[in-house]
C-alpha cells in the first residue's frame, strides 16, 4: 500500500500567489467586485447636486461643463474612490488579524491598533493648527507616518504583553482592550487642552468620516495597498497551515513567529492608512471578514473577498447617508449602528456554544 503523505487542508482549490481557492471564493469575490463598481457609480451620483449616469460618464471623459467637473472630479471621485480604498484596507487588516489569532475578536478595532493609530493622527491634527485634510502643511506627510507610528508601537506593545511562549488570542484581544481604553483616554486628553477650533476639527475626525478625503489623501492608501496586498496573499498558504496551531505549524516548515510579524506589519499599515485618511471607520475590520467567510464558506476569512467586502460596507454606508437619510452623517455612525448589534450577537453566539459544550 503506497503512504501518502499528509498535506494541509485548504480552505479553497486553485492555486493563486500561494492561495488554494475554491470555486465559490472566486464566485464571491467576482460578485463583490461588481457590486464595488455599482456602488462607486451610485457613491457619484449620490449628493444633493443631480447628476445622470450620462452626466457622469460625459464627465469622466473629459466633456462634462465646469460645474459638473467641479462635483463629479474634485468632490465626489475623490470621496467614493477613498472609501473604496480605505474599506479595502480595513477589510484585509480584519481579515489578517482574526486569522493569525485565528479568533474573530481579534480586529484592529479591538486589539488597539486603530486606536494607536487615531492617537498619531490626533496629534498631527493639534500641531498641525486643526487642519485635518493630508493636503495641507505638515499633514501631507506627517499624519500618515505618524498615525503608522502610533498603530506600529501599538500593536508592538499588545504583541509583546500577549506573548507567553506563544500568543494566546483572549489574551491578546483583553490587553489590546486595555490598551485601547488607555489609547482613548490619552487622545481625549488631547483634544480637551487643544485650542476650540483644533479640538472641534479633531473630534469630528474621530467620528470616521469620507467628507475630508481629498486627491492627496487617497494616494497614501493607494501605495499601501499595491505595496501590502501581494505581500498578505503570499502569507495565504501559511495562514492556512497556522490555524492547525503552532505545533502542528511549525512542524510542517512554517517560521511562525517570522509569518506573523510579517502579518501584523501588514494589518498594522493597512490599518494606518485607512485611519490617516478617513478617521477610525469602526466596526468595518471586524464585520466584512466574517460576512466574506460565511458568504464563502471557508474555514478563515478570504482575503480579497474580506477587502472587497469592506469597501462596499464604506461606500454603500457613505453612499446610504448622503442620498436616502436626512442631513450627511459620517460613515463611521452608519457601520457602528449596523457592527455593534453584530458583535453582541457573535459574543452572544459564543458564550452559548462554550456554556453547551
Amino acid at each position: 500500500m503506497t503512504k501518502q503523505l499528509d498535506r494541509p487542508v485548504y480552505a479553497d482549490g486553485h492555486r493563486f500567489f500561494g492561495r488554494h481557492w475554491r470555486g465559490r471564493v472566486v464566485i464571491v469575490t467576482i460578485v463583490l467586485l461588481v457590486v464595488v463598481v455599482l456602488l462607486g457609480i451610485l457613491g457619484i451620483l449620490a449628493g444633493s447636486s443631480s447628476l445622470t449616469v450620462p452626466d457622469v460618464v460625459e464627465t469622466l471623459l473629459g466633456a462634462g461643463t465646469r460645474a459638473q467637473n467641479l462635483i463629479v472630479i474634485d468632490l465626489r471621485l475623490p470621496r467614493v474612490v477613498g472609501g473604496l480604498l480605505v474599506g479595502a484596507a480595513l477589510g484585509l487588516a480584519g481579515a489578517l488579524t482574526q486569522t493569525f489569532a485565528r479568533n474573530p475578536l481579534a480586529t484592529p478595532d479591538i486589539i488597539g491598533v486603530t486606536s494607536g493609530a487615531s492617537l498619531g493622527a490626533v496629534a498631527a491634527i493639534v500641531l498641525a493648527g486643526g487642519t485635518y485634510s493630508v493636503a495641507a502643511g505638515l499633514l501631507t506627510i506627517g499624519l500618515p507616518a505618524i498615525a503608522t507610528i502610533g498603530a506600529l508601537v501599538t500593536a508592538a506593545i499588545v504583541y509583546g504583553l500577549s506573548w507567553r511562549g506563544g500568543v494566546d488570542s483572549y489574551r491578546l484581544i483583553l490587553i489590546g482592550i486595555g490598551a485601547t481604553a488607555t489609547l482613548t483616554g490619552i487622545t481625549s486628553y488631547l483634544i480637551a487642552k487643544a485650542q476650540i477650533t483644533e479640538a472641534a476639527t479633531a473630534a469630528q475626525w474621530l467620528v470616521g468620516s469620507l467628507s475630508g478625503i481629498s486627491w492627496a489623501s487617497v494616494w497614501p492608501v493607494l501605495v499601501v495597498l499595491l505595496i501590502v496586498t501581494p505581500i498578505a496573499l503570499v502569507q495565504s498558504t501559511n495562514l492556512d497551515i497556522s490555524q492547525l496551531g503552532d505545533d502542528v505549524s511549525t512542524g510542517l516548515g512554517v517560521a511562525i513567529q517570522r509569518h506573523r510579524v510579517i502579518v501584523i506589519v501588514c494589518a498594522v499599515l493597512l490599518t494606518a492608512a485607512a485611519v490617516s485618511a478617513s478617521g477610525p471607520i469602526e466596526f468595518v475590520a471586524f464585520v466584512a471578514p466574517q460576512i466574506a467567510r460565511r458568504l464563502a464558506k471557508t474555514g478563515r476569512p478570504p482575503l480579497l473577498a474580506s477587502g472587497l467586502l469592506g469597501a462596499v460596507i464604506v461606500v454603500g454606508g457613505d453612499a446610504l447617508a448622503r442620498g436616502v437619510l436626512p442631513g450627511e452623517i459620517p460613515v463611521g455612525i452608519i457601520t457602528a449602528i449596523v457592527g455593534a448589534p453584530y458583535l453582541i450577537w457573535l459574543l452572544t453566539r459564543r458564550n452559548s456554544k462554550e456554556s453547551n459544550a
